[in-house]
């Protein structure tokens, strides 16, 4: 089965001769790009999209698909999945396809900026390994930042129950008392929480098991609906200076 292919293209806050493009990877039909299409627009970038795992492939998800050359874009994002990256060994072949494209586009250059099931991809990818976190992160949680210019202190948004471990030769630059949240490697920079969460990206993710698993947790849907609530202005500016950093340091290195 082949994954099929919706660009969406946003119009640039200011006219400029050459724009950059940024390729935003779906790997969940219910993952999308959200407040990080907005950054990246802010920072000058035309945002396209390629869906790995559409509706219907999320319903029988073994296929493997032909993915678009990383060097068409100024950066590339892989962002998160229902599944683990240790599916790709379970007849998931889009993952093991997909971790080839990112080993390729870090090899190439091209700037990466994987998001939680994408940040455990490109540590994959790049010698780092995935299993399964002792305690699942779903909600705000305050991250230790060792570099605030990359990754601004504050609450940020977890819902994962794998982690990553920082491939060697990467720099950790964030962390919680659970797992890694962020290592920087060259023009890649691997994230484990999600700066991407709005209140409809919320929903999406409540709908079918998301509010039983947060329940199992000994919390509700609606505690997790109004810390969001609270958190969401400053989590726009926190997410806003995460894209503009990474774009003109990580980017750029």
């Amino acid at each position: 089965m082949r994954a099929v292919r919706r660009e969406e293209v946003a119009d640039p806050p200011y006219p400029r001769a050459v724009a950059k493009k940024v390729l935003f990877l779906y790997n969940d039909p219910t993952a999308a790009e959200a407040m990080l299409g907005d950054a990246f627009v802010e920072c000058g970038y035309d945002t396209h999209t390629f869906e790995i795992v559409t509706a219907e492939g999320a319903a029988d998800p073994r296929f493997d698909v032909t993915l678009p050359d990383p060097r068409d874009y100024d950066a590339v994002v892989p962002l998160g999945s229902r599944w683990s990256v240790n599916d790709g060994a379970h007849g998931m072949a889009w993952i093991t396809s997909e971790v080839a494209m990112v080993r390729d586009a870090h090899e190439a250059g091209v700037p990466l900026l994987g998001v939680c099931f994408g940040g455990q991809l490109l540590a994959h990818a790049l010698g780092g390994s995935v299993e399964r976190s002792p305690a699942p992160e779903i909600g705000w949680y305050d991250v230790d930042s060792a570099r605030t210019d990359l990754v601004p202190q504050g609450p940020w948004f977890e819902w994962h129950f794998d982690r990553f471990t920082v491939p060697p030769g990467a720099v950790e630059v964030a962390r919680t008392g659970s797992a890694p949240q962020a290592f920087v490697m060259g023009r890649t920079m691997g994230l484990q929480f999600h700066p991407e969460v709005d209140e409809g990206l919320l929903e999406l993710w409540l709908a079918g098991d998301g509010a039983a698993e947060i329940e199992r947790l000994g919390r509700t849907a609606d505690q997790l609906r109004d810390l969001t609530r609270r958190e969401l202005d400053a989590a726009t500016k926190r997410v806003h200076r995460l894209v503009r950093s990474f774009v003109e340091t990580v980017a750029q290195s």
